[in-house]
């Protein structure tokens, strides 16, 4: 796992805009993003936080199979995200969240997902490499580069927008930044690489 000194503003500014536009400010929970979630059927925009997706990925997993179901399910992730919130500062929740998600292609972590998808580390990443990174969380095949280019693009300069209105990017950089084609470096780890292979199977 990476520190928090090891992300760049520009990663943590982009997963703000585009995932909790509110989070430094909400305890766990953004109930003006919920409202609006419900009101437009998650058409612009969920209604989790990043807290609440943290909880999800840590202590709430499983399938719901029913309205019930969804709805406990979602009362656990709102329980686990205000306990997360009391405990923890907003540095730790990101980076907790950062060193646990998933980015497809077996990469679990921002710091495999640099590697895997450009063959850098966290600290490094650019921008637009961030950009993309961010906006693979919707959806980690539909807007994973390597297999849909397109849209992953198309995902990409719509977190850069998040950027320009949240006011983390400017209007003229985002404009030249938009133009620019995601340049991957593909460096995929296998999980058995290195040692301790016994463990890992």
């Amino acid at each position: 796992p990476v520190t928090y000194k090891d992300l760049p503003p520009h990663l943590v500014y982009a997963l703000m805009a585009k995932e909790d536009e509110r989070f430094r400010e909400h305890s766990g929970i953004d109930l003006q993003a919920f409202a609006r979630a419900v009101a437009y059927g998650g058409k612009r925009g969920g209604g989790s936080t990043i807290s609440q997706q943290l909880a999800k990925l840590l202590f709430t997993k499983g399938a719901s199979q029913n309205k019930f179901q969804r709805a406990f399910q979602k009362l656990k992730e709102w329980s686990v995200a205000v306990s997360l919130e009391k405990r923890y500062t907003k540095e730790e929740i990101i980076l907790w969240y950062l060193n646990t998600v998933d980015f497809g292609s077996n990469s679990f972590s921002i710091k495999v997902a640099s590697k895997t998808y450009f063959n850098t580390s966290p600290d490094s990443l650019n921008v637009q490499e961030a950009a993309v990174l961010v906006g693979m969380q919707k959806a980690t095949n539909t807007y994973n580069p390597r297999k849909n280019y397109d849209k992953s693009l198309k995902r990409r300069n719509t977190v850069l927008a998040q950027m320009v209105k949240y006011g983390y990017l400017g209007k003229v950089e985002f404009d030249s930044l938009t133009k620019l084609p995601i340049a991957l470096k593909v460096n995929e780890e296998s999980p058995y690489d290195g040692s301790s292979n016994y463990f890992k199977t």
